[in-house]
């Protein structure tokens, strides 16, 4: 990663104070098959891409049992298992899927229950380090949502637990029952509906795990990202993660592919030094 400058990043985080990752990790969801539906097209690259992940030093892998679902997770075991160490395994419950890119959710103890118990299965864990809940469920009482997972903590199902798209009150409401570790909610250089999410965090000591790291679609934004990709010899996606990295020392990056090709351009962007003229003009974007 960027080292010496003023703009330097910080190459780690560690989350709950305990698990120390690389803040450059990868979104296993591609890795299943079209609308995040059944099985790879290409099973063999999928296995390829996660055992380069680790070959990178990339040590947090973000998954969910809804991805397939559980086709990820599935794999995830198939190449890697058993884990390095120091490799880190995040998974969700709280979405159902009825059909290719349809995710209705479902935070009935019960369900995230089985999910839970299918996750450690598929992942061949005793325990998931970080757990997250993928949404909240407002046909479910918030009490009876966040007192079951204090006590699959308790049992020790679960190391850590994280939030997936929800808002400061949401993480104040939840933390009378657990201590939230991480929050993943849709965030990127071009579309920053949850800035004050992310503050939260970064002064509370929980990681921020954006997800669409690019996808506001405003075209002057794009085209600033451009120039200022091109100074740097790198692509607009290249740029988006770097200056993510730069941004906020609690943000950890999950971007996902499904080649290793993609992969390997996606963890060149922690090598880019963005300098402070860089940093004025995309934080504008804001």
């Amino acid at each position: 990663m960027a080292n010496g400058t003023s703009n330097s990043v910080t190459e780690t985080y560690t989350i709950g104070g305990e698990l120390t990752v690389n803040r450059m990790g990868y979104g296993a969801m591609r890795i299943t098959g079209e609308g995040i539906w059944g099985p790879p097209k290409d099973h063999d690259e999928s296995i390829r891409v996660l055992k380069r992940t680790v070959e990178l030093g990339i040590n947090f892998i973000d998954t969910a049992d809804s991805y397939g679902p559980h086709v990820s997770e599935e794999l995830i075991a198939e190449a890697l298992h058993p884990y390095p160490k120091d490799l880190v395994i995040a998974t969700k419950g709280g979405l159902l899927r009825t059909g290719p890119n349809q995710w209705p959710v479902n935070g009935d103890p019960g369900h995230l229950r089985e999910a839970l118990e299918g996750s450690l299965k598929r992942l061949k864990q005793d325990q998931i380090q970080l757990y997250q809940l993928h949404r909240i469920d407002t046909n479910v009482p918030f009490e009876k949502i966040f007192k079951f997972l204090q006590q699959i903590q308790e049992e020790g199902l679960v190391k850590h637990i994280g939030l997936s798209e929800v808002t400061v009150d949401q993480i104040r409401q939840a933390q009378d029952y657990i201590k939230v570790v991480s929050v993943q909610n849709m965030y990127s250089v071009d579309n920053r509906k949850w800035e004050n999410e992310l503050k939260y965090c970064e002064q509370n000591d929980m990681a921020f795990i954006p997800w669409y790291p690019l996808g506001g679609g405003n075209v002057e934004a794009m085209n600033k990202l451009d120039r200022i990709a091109k100074k740097h010899n790198a692509s607009v996606h290249q740029l988006a993660l770097s200056w993510l990295l730069h941004h906020s020392p609690n943000i950890l990056l999950i971007p996902g592919t499904s080649k290793v090709k993609h992969l390997e351009e996606n963890y060149q962007a922690a090598s880019i030094s963005l300098d402070q003229e860089d940093l004025d003009e995309l934080n504008a974007l804001g």
